[in-house]
């Protein structure tokens, strides 16, 4: 629990703590944090992935108003659902069914899927984009 925990939000706040001093000195930069469908539903069996996601949701919303008047500088995060990577060789096979079975599509998403997303809230067209955390789940969240 501790090393998930400490990779999945303590790592984050360390990697936005030491970049925040150079973008407010240039008063531009975009920081898109990875978070989890799991940190706003919560999956069974994933209890400390589960919360240390919404942890990341919660630094997210909360360092985007620290800046928001400081330049241009945004802070976002995406919630992907499941995604075809290497992480789903370590989760127990009925868990990952169980999530599967959560999306509307019926289909894990694709990696080049998230990368878009992320190419969208680094540029200039989501300059007014902050504080936000995208979904990109098949639909599994809706609201």
């Amino acid at each position: 629990m501790d090393r998930v925990y400490a990779v999945n939000l303590k790592g984050i706040f360390l990697t936005c703590r030491a970049v925040i001093p150079e973008m407010l000195a240039r008063r531009y930069g975009r920081i898109v944090n990875v978070a989890s469908i799991a940190g706003k539903e919560g999956n069974p069996t994933l209890v400390p992935y589960s919360s240390s996601k919404a942890g990341v949701i919660a630094l997210t919303k909360a360092l985007a108003k620290e800046v928001a008047d400081q330049g241009d500088i945004t802070v976002n995060s995406i919630a992907p659902g499941v995604v075809r990577t290497k992480i789903l060789d370590t989760i127990a096979p009925q868990t990952v069914q169980y999530m599967i079975s959560k999306i509307p599509m019926g289909r894990t998403g694709k990696i080049e899927e998230v990368a878009a997303l992320v190419h969208f809230l680094v540029s200039s067209e989501a300059s007014f984009t902050t504080g936000q955390c995208y979904d990109i789940s098949g639909g599994r969240a809706t609201y």
